[in-house]
């Protein structure tokens, strides 16, 4: 590489800030313990994070003994204590940091005027004074110095120009803009962004960074218009946790940043193939649920349930994914098949898991699979394989099952009105019975006398797991030292009962035929 080519190259990387471990615990219901902390700490310097925001060693005891035990244990990212503007908290935060291979000190105060007015209730004389005073100081500790101007996005241009010359000067080798309260716009923020980059007399001194809230949705869009304005650091979280409606997610950051490389053409030093083991790590540990339409790293984000994308997925999956599942540490797509899927997604699945099914009977078995999946929120393998099981092979049987109507309880007799097609023409009765399967099959020995048929087992298990899982049945039928079994399947456990037994005695038909003397 040219040293032209080094320059560019440098010029255009983006520094990957992660604050999971102090923003991101400060979400209701996020803290970790030092072990919970620790864990994640070491996933995140495996996975490429540059600077990895730690804690906040003055707020309590615990925080103070998570950053130094991070600093002790960290290879590659620098380590980051957050500090108000006090040398109480600086100094707290140096102690922290001591053992650490690479610390940084990151010390803020607020700017806005509404900020200043009636939260620190200073001056904006007194708030330049102490923006001075805690870089300075927190420079003795270390020549990584990190100063934000909180609320910076509602702050007014000639003050917020100001502080920031003033940071520089004092030793800040990074600058940080929040939009705390993620009030800003893209547009806005770059525009913001761009200000100080003409304005501001020793910008070129330190790093510009972007930390954006996510209360209007715009979070990963604003920090993306501040890295187009020039900044090169952006501050983020596994998730977005963070504050009220978290921060923006690292994992949408960077795999914005790896897709559209057209738009965005910058670089850093994430394997994004460890970002949905990240994730999920972070999510188990803290007990908050990726919601499944999350980008990047939700459930749904790599599946495909309609018909119409699912077809286009098996031709070629550039139709509907701008991203391999591979490239954010997934094995492959999914296709979920329920109520939305077409008939060649179907196939695919029953060839994928080893069947085959001719066009005939597949004609059956898809009516039978749009009904089940109307009933049914996901379809799983298990129901796939036991509708095959209970479909495939039968277009020769003597019985085939076309209706069934049950009224059972506490009141009254228990009822089962039943129509089967038998050789071909439909045949139907009504009987009672002590409980609503034995009415099902009385009715079918009033359909199909077989007098000298036993059952010998019936037996249900659930397909799969939930309320809504599929019920498997198995019937057992001895006539003349004769056994046959008989599975079903359905939605609906009676039914299931009933296509069970009625297999069975298909079976049965079958042995009586091949028994009788040519």
């Amino acid at each position: 590489m040219s040293d032209i080519q080094q320059t560019v190259n440098e010029a255009n990387r983006v520094i990957i800030f992660d604050t999971t471990l102090r923003d991101g615990e400060q979400s209701p219901g996020c803290s970790m313990n030092l072990e919970e902390k620790l864990k994640i700490a070491y996933l995140l310097d495996e996975m490429g994070v540059d600077v990895i925001e730690a804690g906040f060693p003055i707020a309590s005891a615990g925080d103070w003994e998570a950053v130094n035990e991070i600093a002790k244990v960290l290879k590659n990212s620098i380590v980051c204590g957050l500090s108000r503007a006090t040398k109480k908290d600086i100094e707290a935060s140096a102690s922290a940091l001591k053992p650490a291979r690479q610390s940084r000190i990151h010390t803020f105060i607020s700017t806005s005027p509404l900020h200043m007015k009636y939260k620190l209730q200073m001056t904006p004389e007194a708030v330049l004074e102490a923006v001075a005073e805690s870089v300075t100081f927190a420079r003795s500790f270390t020549d990584d110095v990190e100063w934000s101007a909180e609320d910076g996005s509602r702050t007014e241009d000639d003050f917020l120009c100001q502080a920031v010359e003033i940071a520089i000067k004092c030793g800040a080798t990074t600058i940080n803009i929040p939009d705390t309260v993620g009030y800003s716009v893209p547009e806005e923020y770059a525009a913001q962004i761009k200000m100080l980059m003409n304005r501001v007399p020793n910008i070129d001194k330190a790093r510009l960074s972007v930390h954006c809230h996510n209360d209007l949705g715009l979070a990963v869009a604003n920090s993306l218009a501040g890295v187009q304005a020039g900044a090169r650091q952006i501050e983020c979280t596994i998730n977005g946790i963070g504050e009220r409606a978290g921060n923006a997610a690292l994992e949408e950051i960077v795999m914005a940043i790896r897709t559209r490389n057209d738009k965005a053409p910058f670089h850093n030093n994430i394997k994004t193939e460890m970002l949905t083991k990240a994730s999920k790590t972070l999510s188990t540990t803290v007990g908050f649920n990726v919601q499944p339409n999350k980008a990047i790293v939700g459930a749904n984000a790599f599946a495909h349930e309609s018909g119409i994308h699912q077809d286009g997925m098996l031709k070629n999956a550039q139709t509907y994914e701008i991203m391999t599942p591979e490239s954010v540490g997934l094995k492959k797509s999914e296709l979920v098949l329920g109520k939305h899927s077409g008939r060649h997604a179907l196939k695919d699945k029953i060839q994928s898991l080893g069947y085959d099914i001719g066009d005939n009977a597949f004609q059956d078995f898809f009516k039978r699979f749009k009904d089940l999946a109307d009933k049914k929120k996901e379809i799983f393998d298990e129901d796939i394989i036991a509708l095959i099981d209970d479909e495939v092979g039968r277009d020769h049987d003597h019985i085939k099952f076309r209706a069934l109507q049950i009224v059972a309880g506490t009141e009254g007799p228990q009822t089962a009105e039943m129509k089967l097609i038998v050789d071909g023409v439909e045949k139907h009765t009504k009987v009672n019975g002590n409980g609503p399967v034995d009415a099902i099959f009385k009715a079918i020995r009033d359909i199909v006398p077989h007098e000298n048929a036993h059952l010998q087992l019936y037996q249900v298990h659930a397909v799969t797991g939930g309320t809504d899982a599929q019920a498997g049945v198995t019937v057992r039928l001895e006539e003349e030292g004769k056994t046959v079994t008989g599975q079903g399947s359905d939605s609906d456990t009676l039914v299931a009962s009933a296509r069970a037994y009625i297999h069975a005695l298909n079976k049965l038909m079958t042995k009586r035929l091949k028994s009788k003397p040519e």
